[in-house]
């Protein structure tokens, strides 16, 4: 915290009282030296050790260090591992390469020529738990269809798709996730069959 009130001190201009009003510090623990250990010896013994051994994370360093005598706890080797700055950099994590590119979402003209499918998860007050297939006209934003139950399988999915193509026609586009899902059965009302794009 002191670090804190040096900071807003130096960046800021404030004098020492101001600031210690500002970050609720008491001026008494501001001014008192700190009486904890340097341990100087310590820190020098990890930089020796992370200089010869990279790949060592403050764990591995805690290990050598009651190996080799040093009467040192976990939580003080990490406080001294993260002071000088000796953490390990973790792996960035690789992107993902797309191996299809997507193809440009086709933005539909009139009503009823793109529907969007998706998915809403909630809790009753009870702690059950509830899904909702929620389908909607892509161009009039209307809710075509709201299917509430505890499970929605994918023979729910397709009764609501069916009901919805006998009472509007099939859609020529429908979308699920942001995918484009392309209609192989547009003409037959009768069944509609899904297939991730």
């Amino acid at each position: 915290m002191k670090d804190v009130v040096a900071y807003v001190v130096a960046s800021h201009g404030y004098s020492e009282r101001k600031a210690c009003l500002v970050t609720r510090q008491h001026r008494s623990t501001q001014r008192s030296p700190s009486r904890r250990d340097p341990r100087t010896a310590v820190r020098q013994r990890m930089h020796e050790i992370v200089a010869t051994r990279i790949r060592y994370g403050y764990r591995r360093v805690h290990v050598m260090l009651k190996r080799e005598g040093w009467q040192v706890g976990k939580n003080v080797v990490y406080r001294l591992y993260r002071e000088e700055g000796l953490v390990l950099r973790t792996k960035q994590p690789r992107r993902r390469k797309m191996i299809v590119h997507r193809q440009a979402r086709p933005k539909p003209q009139q009503p009823n020529e793109a529907w969007s499918l998706d998915f809403v998860h909630d809790q009753l007050s009870d702690g059950q738990k509830i899904r909702m297939l929620t389908v909607v006209d892509v161009f009039s934003r209307e809710a075509l269809a709201i299917e509430v139950g505890q499970r929605l399988r994918g023979e729910h999915v397709v009764e609501v798709l069916n009901r919805l193509a006998r009472q509007r026609g099939a859609p020529k586009y429908l979308f699920a996730d942001n995918v484009l899902c392309r209609e192989a059965a547009a003409e037959n009302d009768q069944q509609v069959s899904l297939r991730r794009g």
